[in-house]
């Protein structure tokens, strides 16, 4: 079985070619018009994160944001896989180039992603201007995967619209709000997740809630209601954006539209008043900080000293720079 896997690896993903016996990765254009060449430089990216081609693809993907960062959340059997799906065909109509992140559950055996999210998403394969990468999410809780960042952050200087969606773990699934640029929490009706919304911290995290599976009629209409009441008792409007309740059924496409409608109304709030590059400026020092805690622990990121990350300077490049210093003393 290993070697058949092997085969097939090396029929339908080669290796990039090799100058000296290292190899190069191709560029951001490149990586384009190609999901067979970008499949090959995340591959890359998660064997050698700290190689030196692969952080200068970091660093131009940082540099070269395109895409709006959607994070998906919510407990398990809410329906985001099959919202995502409905996303995907929406934007798609619109003519725009869709990626997509799924942090699957791990599988025990392996450690490797289980695949489900990714097999329920339904997408065409032939379909160049969608590209669909599942992660598993081994012991992390957050309800992402470890090469999340870096994927996010190359596959969005590709696409118009990204997607991640998370694996699904309920009051832990917070670490999406350090990735995404509007994260769209899900609630299914009927289920109690309105009320774990209310007493888990969840509310702090959404900037737009979808209660999915809307055609079930009044339960739909009662969970609207919960969370419209938590919202309203323990989350202030941020900078005047107040959080959309939208009832949508994605099997249907009912609400579909409005909801993308609201997601580009975030979109188009972010850009305003330098809120996105604030947000992102945000995340990329909580990235650095918690990769370098992780790699070094709490006594290592004190040595570090204070931590500052210049304008436009990528966190892989910086991180990278200060684990050497760390590792010398």
């Amino acid at each position: 079985m290993r070697y058949t896997s092997q085969r097939l690896r090396c029929r339908y993903a080669p290796r990039p070619p090799a100058t000296d016996g290292i190899p190069t990765l191709p560029s951001l254009d490149e990586l384009r018009g190609s999901k067979a060449a970008l499949a090959r430089a995340l591959a890359a990216l998660e064997h050698s994160p700290q190689a030196p081609d692969n952080l200068a693809l970091l660093d131009a993907a940082y540099a070269a944001p395109t895409a709006q960062v959607i994070g998906l959340t919510g407990p398990p059997g809410v329906g985001k896989s099959t919202l995502a799906g409905a996303l995907i065909r929406a934007y798609r109509g619109k003519g725009q180039r869709v990626g997509v992140i799924a942090v699957d559950p791990s599988s025990r055996r392996s450690g490797g992603a289980l695949l489900g999210d990714r097999t329920r998403l339904q997408t065409d394969p032939t379909d160049e201007n969608v590209f669909v990468r599942s992660m598993a999410a081994r012991d992390r809780l957050g309800g992402l995967a470890d090469m999340t960042l870096s994927a996010m952050v190359l596959m969005r200087a590709l696409y118009d619209r990204l997607l991640i969606e998370t694996v699904g773990v309920g009051q832990s699934e917070t670490d999406v709000a350090e990735a995404a640029d509007s994260v769209l929490f899900c609630v299914q009706p009927g289920s109690g997740d309105s009320l774990q919304f209310m007493k888990a911290g969840i509310v702090e995290i959404p900037d737009l809630v979808a209660v999915t599976k809307s055609d079930m009629g009044a339960a739909a209409i009662r969970a609207r209601a919960d969370v419209k009441g938590a919202l309203g008792l323990a989350a202030e409007e941020h900078e005047g954006w107040a959080v959309p309740v939208l009832l949508v059924a994605a099997t249907t496409g009912d609400g579909i539209e409005t909801l993308t409608a609201e997601l580009a109304r975030h979109w188009q709030w972010l850009s305003e008043a330098g809120r996105l590059a604030a947000r992102r400026r945000s995340q990329a020092h909580h990235w650095l900080e918690a990769g370098l805690r992780d790699r070094f622990g709490r006594e290592g990121l004190a040595r570090a000293g204070r931590l500052d990350l210049p304008e436009g300077r990528s966190p892989f490049r910086e991180a990278a720079e200060i684990a050497k210093r760390l590792a010398k003393l």
